[in-house]
């Protein structure tokens, strides 16, 4: 793919996506607004400037008339905290420059997903910030809502290549320690990591209160394992290679491969972590219209 930003903002896609707030009104209304909506759904407006009291919150902020209506600990909001900031945690990591017969590999499909989304937000003017990590946070750029935030934001990614190994729990960790206030944090990577690694990175991400978009993104052949004869696979983060038998390997793999992604969306659920499984062959379009109308669906 030609190195700009703006390949990633497809004139056709963004249209594509503008037309949710067209034909269902969930963009502005339901996804964004439904992952920060006010926790007092259902009580009076006097408390729609509130929201849950979570670990790091100062304790006198706790609104204690509030506590007594509801038995449950709220404080006030501040002005900064009314608009919603989000993060894009991009995965860096080498084998995220993989691609089998796809176009795109999955960190060019993760950059595309993540265009679209920071598109929604500033649309929203909710400010988005990114974050790369492989075994570290390597690149950083605070949330904000104005408009020259997207291309900054992509003129970043463009310039960058998967490379070095990946250590998710750390850089989850690590991200989390960063960010001072709730975000509604965006993660897309491959996960390539020991799945406890990845559990545990996204309990630091839970422990900091901000909502978490798990977008697992693989590729077309990961999941498939369209392979024939005898094969040689190599990791591209250890640079270990094995040879096998594709045919004879084929069915150990693919229910290893559905019980690990099954795996993954079981934890999620118990963590409150939204998980999108993807992969590169699916339009990156129509994955982000899947799952905002997921979304829409279960309210």
């Amino acid at each position: 793919m030609a190195n700009s930003a703006e390949q990633y903002l497809n004139p056709a896609v963004i249209r594509t996506v503008a037309r949710l707030d067209l034909r269902a009104r969930f963009i502005v209304q339901g996804f964004l607004q439904g992952l920060h909506a006010s926790p007092f759904h259902g009580f009076s407006v006097e408390f729609s400037e509130h929201r849950r009291y979570t670990q790091g919150d100062d304790p006198k902020d706790i609104d204690w008339l509030v506590y007594a209506k509801t038995d449950r600990y709220y404080v006030k909001k501040f002005e900064a905290e009314t608009n919603i900031s989000g993060m894009l945690l991009m995965d860096l990591s080498a084998s995220m420059g993989y691609t089998f017969r796809q176009q795109l590999t999955k960190f060019e499909y993760s950059i595309c997903l993540a265009a679209a989304l920071g598109y929604l937000m500033i649309h929203q003017q909710d400010p988005v910030g990114l974050m790369t990590f492989d075994s570290k946070i390597n690149a950083s750029l605070p949330p904000r809502s104005r408009r020259s935030q997207l291309a900054e934001l992509l003129g970043l990614l463009a310039k960058l290549r998967p490379a070095g190994e990946t250590d998710f729990a750390s850089s989850m960790k690590r991200a989390s320690g960063m960010l001072r206030h709730r975000h509604l944090i965006m993660v897309f990577s491959d996960l390539l990591s020991e799945p406890d690694d990845v559990v545990r990175g996204l309990r630091h991400l839970k422990h900091g209160g901000h909502d978490v978009i798990l977008f697992h993104v693989l590729d077309e052949a990961e999941v498939t394992f369209p392979f024939t004869g005898s094969s040689l696979m190599e990791d591209p983060e250890s640079d270990q290679t094995l040879v096998v038998d594709a045919l004879g390997t084929r069915p150990a793999y693919l229910e290893a491969m559905n019980s690990w992604r099954s795996n993954l969306a079981a934890e999620s659920l118990k963590l409150g972590v939204d998980y999108v499984p993807l992969d590169t062959s699916l339009p990156f379009d129509r994955a982000l219209v899947g799952y905002l109308s997921q979304r829409r669906a279960r309210g």
